[in-house]
């Protein structure tokens, strides 16, 4: 059986185009434990014992059904599933919201997953902005225990987990602390970027900084200071603003610096995000990067390769964060004993947006 719509707009199409876009999407129906037995030709007890590998079924029924659960395309039920065995083999990444940021890590999760046993799904809160305190919490409660096996959150605010649940968070809020953390060098990282700007010979520094609740920023902005206390360079705070990591309030506060009268010759921006919201407020403003504003920012998602110019940037590993938090996450349901923190280093990727100070 199948549910069939109709396209809504041939009404509006006549003769050859009428033909041409003509079309009927068909959703087939769950198939059943039930339809699978018929199909094959034995009871729903036997499928059973095929699909939870017990014994008693002859070698050449076992080939029958699975056949039949292969062309059929049957998939247990996972509430059923976890009912029975308590465990559905699905772990999940929840995130606030799908960003690049979040993206890249997903893209080193799902290489990690396979041949693991394990199914990934991916789960946003559906906070909007994702600036929801308790976001993770909630989520948590709607999948736990029925459709995941463990799960790993990224940049959570607010950890709550039951006995026995295994929960990674991915950069959280607040930094390590007794919860399984993955994370990368944010304050190095930030030193990084610094010490670049400073040797092309900028002094006057602006930053973007992040959100002020995440430790993420608060550690790159530390690092911005570190660097330029000990180059002997002050640190003018009017050109030091929260841009939040995100493309629209960062859009503003490079606003904001570039229309001061001594504006910087350089911003280090707390990610890449904001550091391309940047890039695009000094084009409008008539200012050309890198020859009149040098830009760097932090993360390497795929779109700092891909602006113009392309984006000098601070590389966090983010796929390889994801793949570590998944690992750690199969570790831990395994019962492995291993180091529960994992940092990993940053880089310097060095593109077009930079240039020595005249």
């Amino acid at each position: 059986m199948s549910i069939g719509i109709d396209n809504v707009f041939e009404p509006l199409l006549t003769g050859s185009a009428q033909r041409l876009y003509h079309r009927r999407v068909v959703f087939p129906e769950r198939v059943k434990m039930s339809d699978v037995a018929r199909t094959a030709g034995v009871s729903v007890a036997t499928v059973s014992k095929v699909v939870n590998g017990r014994y008693g079924v002859a070698q050449a029924t076992v080939e029958r059904v699975q056949q039949v659960i292969h062309e059929l395309g049957y998939e247990a039920s996972l509430g059923a599933q976890s009912l029975r065995s308590h465990r559905t083999n699905v772990l999940g990444i929840l995130v606030a919201e799908f960003e690049p940021f979040s993206t890249e890590l997903l893209k080193g999760a799902s290489r990690e997953v396979a041949g693991s046993g394990y199914q990934l799904l991916a789960y946003s809160s559906g906070d909007g902005e994702g600036a929801a305190i308790g976001w993770e919490r909630r989520s948590l409660a709607r999948l736990s225990g029925t459709l995941i096996d463990g799960a790993v959150i990224v940049t959570p605010t607010v950890i709550e987990t039951k006995h026995g649940f295994h929960v990674v968070a991915v950069d959280p809020h607040t930094g390590p602390s007794g919860l399984p953390t993955v994370d990368s060098d944010n304050f190095a990282g930030a030193v990084l970027a610094t010490n670049y700007l400073l040797s092309l010979g900028h002094r006057r520094i602006g930053h973007i900084s992040g959100r002020p609740d995440l430790e993420s920023a608060r550690l790159r902005e530390a690092g911005f200071r570190k660097a330029m206390a000990d180059a002997d360079v002050a640190v003018d705070e009017r050109i030091v603003r929260v841009g939040g990591f995100r493309t629209e309030s960062a859009a503003g506060t490079a606003a904001e610096l570039l229309s001061l009268p001594d504006r910087p010759t350089a911003i280090f921006a707390g990610n890449d995000l904001s550091a391309i919201s940047t890039m695009n407020v000094a084009r409008g403003m008539g200012l050309t990067v890198p020859d009149d504003l040098s830009v760097i920012g932090f993360d390497n998602v795929p779109e700092s390769a891909l602006v113009n110019p392309p984006l000098t940037t601070i590389m966090q590993p983010l796929q390889r964060m994801g793949a570590e938090a998944l690992r750690l996450l199969i570790d831990l349901i395994a019962g492995v004993e291993r180091d529960t923190h994992i940092r990993l280093p940053t880089e310097l990727v060095i593109r077009a947006s930079c240039r020595p100070y005249r």
